[in-house]
Formats: structure tokens, C-alpha cells, sequence
């Protein structure tokens, strides 16, 4: 393992099982719930290997990263009830672990999040953390064995 990614905390949670609320997996990538989450749903999509921004993502696994983004931004609405769904990247600038991950978060008309000043909404202990994690994994299976996720 290269050094970067021997300090990373997502590669640390993908090789070495570091505790994270994973709600979908496959071969290439990992979505769990963000620990600091924006809103109870906020999931991270994470690609499998070290990639510190989504200009180093090497072509064939754009679209790989970008289809468990599609599938969680479904799933996530399902799950939390919301109206929609907030999709994002950062690149280096207010990217807390250096390792490439899409951000989906659930929304609402009126939830507060406004520009780039996002408060965050923890979850009310860990009853909250596995219920939140239970839903979006159902949302999904659900959205997988229905033929959704593609």
C-alpha cells in the first residue's frame, strides 16, 4: 500500500475494516454514511482504490464510481423520505480525507443548506446512526432487485 493511502482514513476503512455504516458495496466501490452528516442520509461513494481527486480516477473507473452515485442518490431519497438529493465532489479544496469521494445527501425545500455554509446535523446516537444505515441499505436492495440500479 502506497503511503498516501496508508494514511487514509477511507482506504483504512476499505482494507483494514475501520468502523464505517457501509450501505452498499461492490466490486469498485463503497458508499457508507458520512459521520458527519449534513442530514441523516448523507452517504460518501468511494471508489475501492486510492484516488486523491476525480481527475487522477482513471477513465475506466469513472463510470463505475458515478453509477453507485446514481444508485445511492435514489436510494437515499427512498430511504430518508426526501425530495430530492444534493450530489457533490470536492476537489482538494474542502476535502477532509484526501481520497475521492461523491458526497449524496437527501433534501428538502426549506432544509437550510444554503451555498457552501452547511451545518451539520448529527445523528441523535447510534440507534439513529444503524436505523439510517438500515433504511438506505434497504432502499438499496430494493432499488438493485428491482432492476433501479442500472
Amino acid at each position: 500500500m502506497a503511503a498516501a493511502a496508508k494514511s487514509c482514513t477511507f482506504c483504512r476503512i476499505l482494507g483494514e475494516g475501520e468502523a464505517a455504516h457501509t450501505v452498499f458495496e461492490d466490486e469498485d466501490v463503497v458508499a457508507f454514511l458520512d459521520h458527519r452528516p449534513l442530514f441523516p442520509g448523507h452517504c460518501l461513494v468511494v471508489p475501492r482504490v486510492h484516488h486523491e481527486t476525480l481527475s487522477d480516477l482513471p477513465a475506466r473507473a469513472v463510470a463505475p464510481l458515478f453509477l453507485g452515485a446514481r444508485l445511492l442518490s435514489r436510494a437515499v431519497v427512498d430511504a430518508m423520505d426526501a425530495e430530492g438529493s444534493l450530489v457533490a465532489v470536492n476537489n482538494k479544496v474542502s476535502q477532509s480525507v484526501p481520497h475521492l469521494h461523491v458526497h449524496v445527501v437527501p433534501r428538502r425545500k426549506g432544509d437550510g443548506l444554503r451555498g457552501f455554509f452547511w451545518p451539520r446535523q448529527p445523528y441523535d446516537g447510534p440507534e439513529a446512526v444503524a436505523e439510517t444505515q438500515r433504511r438506505v441499505r434497504a432502499a438499496v436492495d430494493r432499488l438493485r432487485a428491482g432492476g433501479g440500479a442500472s
